[in-house]
């Protein structure tokens, strides 16, 4: 049930929300406290160059079946202490998608969770009023909403076209179509795509709506594989102490040797130096204790794909065996 929780959170993140995570499981200091094992999904902000967990599905082991006298009658007839899970999604995966596709602008929706994916902004002149407008709008609007695009007519008559653009682009609506009178006249929009800003005119012809539907999807791929392609720039493979705290101040995810998640001094130990370098490389001498963004590097997860691990590869912190990667960053 963890596991599949955590491939749950996984399908959100980069089948909706267009966010590209990695899963593996928690170290004995990261791990939900009382816990037998925690597994997460970790994902990338390049805005800040920080990691932030996206998530967390819970081994409870049978601990708080002991501590609240929680057992069961197994197939045999004896009494057992259970084992649990605890796993669920916050509203925490809405900040993580704001920050990750958010621009200047506003927010950046993914297509598939947008409210709206597309919003009919008329562009009306003296010569060409709303009224004379308005039915051609409302085809295209009927048009798309057979097709199951989930779409607004925006003909609010006390804001002009560029308040509209403005208003939509902030809301972060995937694709803009704008309606002028040249375009009813040629049986054709203009569409605006919101993350990019590019610009195509469309005939209204039996090819729209596919069209539309189509280019909902595009938009959604394209998104989670720009959103990778970040991430994959800024996680670097790292075995030698001296290019670790240079990766983070790059602001990368840094993928290291490591005795193994038991070892707790030494994860201290690489929390402590990292601040330590990271600050004397800025010029500061203290961090304030209260801060939510230190400048110290934490374990991410232990990641389920693992690079290969050549025999006699040393950790990165303690200079003995390594019998794993690790992953590092600057988190929230």
């Amino acid at each position: 049930m963890v596991l599949k929780a955590l491939e749950w959170y996984r399908g959100v993140y980069e089948e909706l929300l267009a966010i590209p995570v990695i899963k593996g499981y928690k170290t004995e200091k990261e791990k939900f406290a009382g816990g037998h094992r925690t597994t997460t999904v970790e994902a990338y902000v390049p805005g800040s160059g920080r990691s932030i967990q996206g998530a967390t599905s819970h081994d409870l082991g049978q601990n708080f079946g002991k501590m609240f006298d929680i057992s069961f009658q197994n197939a045999s007839g004896t009494s057992e202490v259970a084992w649990q899970t605890s796993w669920g999604l916050t509203t925490r995966t809405i900040g993580v998608m704001v920050m990750l596709h958010g621009d200047d602008q506003g927010l950046v929706l993914p297509p598939r969770v947008a409210p709206l994916q597309c919003v009919i902004v008329p562009i009306v002149s003296k010569s060409c009023p709303l009224e004379t407008i308005s039915l051609y709008c409302q085809d295209v609007l009927t048009t798309l909403k057979a097709a199951g695009v989930r779409i607004k007519y925006d003909d609010r008559t006390i804001y002009n076209p560029g308040w509209k653009y403005n208003h939509w682009e902030q809301k972060g609506v995937p694709i803009r179509i704008e309606i002028g009178p040249r375009d009813m006249e040629n049986r054709q929009v203009r569409i605006v795509v919101r993350r990019n800003g590019e610009k195509l005119d469309v005939k209204m012809d039996e090819s729209f709506a596919p069209f539309i539907v189509e280019k909902l999807e595009v938009i959604q791929k394209q998104m989670f594989e720009t959103a990778k392609e970040i991430r994959d720039m800024h996680l670097v493979q790292v075995t030698e102490w001296k290019d670790f705290v240079p990766n983070l101040e790059k602001n990368n995810m840094v993928l290291t040797p490591w005795i193994g998640g038991e070892h707790q001094d030494w994860e201290d130990w690489v929390k402590e130096k990292s601040r330590e370098e990271s600050l004397a490389a800025r010029g500061e001498a203290a961090e304030d204790d209260r801060t939510a963004t230190s400048v110290a590097a934490k374990t991410l997860c232990i990641p389920f794909e693992q690079p290969m691990l050549p025999p006699g590869t040393k950790c990165i912190a303690s200079d003995q065996e390594a019998t794993c990667w690790i992953l590092w960053g600057r988190s929230y």
